[in-house]
C-alpha cells in the first residue's frame, strides 16, 4: 500500500501493548485514530504524519502496516470543539433552519411535516420531522 503526500490516513493502535493508552475509556479502546495528514515518505515503507499537539510525546513516523487510507470526506469530520454534550453525555442536536412545510393526510387526521436542516450532522443534514415534535423540542425555531 502506498500513500501520497497530502493523503489522509488513519493510524492503527494496539491497546494491549501497555505502552500508551490512546483515549482509553473503561473497557473499550479505539482501534484507529485520526485522520492524519501524510507529510512525507521517509523510506520505502515509513511515513511521517502531522500529529495534533495532544500527541506531542509520540514520534510522528510510522510503518505502512499501521496506516489505513481514510475514506471519509473532509466535510464529514466534525471537530470535537463544535459538539455540545449534556450532563448525561448525549450529543445535543442543533437545528439550523426550517426549509419547507408539507401536510401529510392520513385517514382521519392531518400531520404537518417540516423539512429541517441540521448543524454538524453526518450524511444528509436534512430530515423530515413532525412539526408538533419539533415545537416541543426546539421552540426557538417557531418564534
Amino acid at each position: 500500500m502506498e500513500f501520497q503526500v497530502g493523503d489522509r490516513v488513519m493510524l492503527k493502535v494496539s491497546p494491549w501493548k501497555r505502552i500508551i493508552r490512546f483515549g482509553k475509556r473503561e473497557k473499550l479502546s479505539p482501534c484507529f485514530l485520526g485522520p492524519f495528514k501524510v507529510l512525507a515518505r521517509v523510506g520505502l515503507q515509513p511515513y511521517k504524519l502531522e500529529l495534533p499537539p495532544e500527541m506531542a510525546g509520540i514520534h510522528n513516523t510510522f510503518h505502512v502496516c499501521y496506516l489505513r487510507k481514510c475514506l471519509a470526506e473532509e466535510e464529514s469530520v466534525i471537530p470535537l470543539s463544535k459538539i455540545h454534550v449534556d450532563k448525561d453525555n448525549r450529543c445535543i442536536e442543533e437545528s439550523e433552519a426550517i426549509l419547507e412545510r408539507k401536510i401529510k393526510v392520513l385517514r382521519h387526521k392531518e400531520i404537518v411535516m417540516v423539512k429541517v436542516q441540521w448543524k454538524h450532522h453526518r450524511g444528509s443534514n436534512i430530515t423530515r420531522e413532525a412539526e408538533e415534535d419539533l415545537k416541543r423540542r426546539y421552540p426557538h425555531l417557531f418564534e
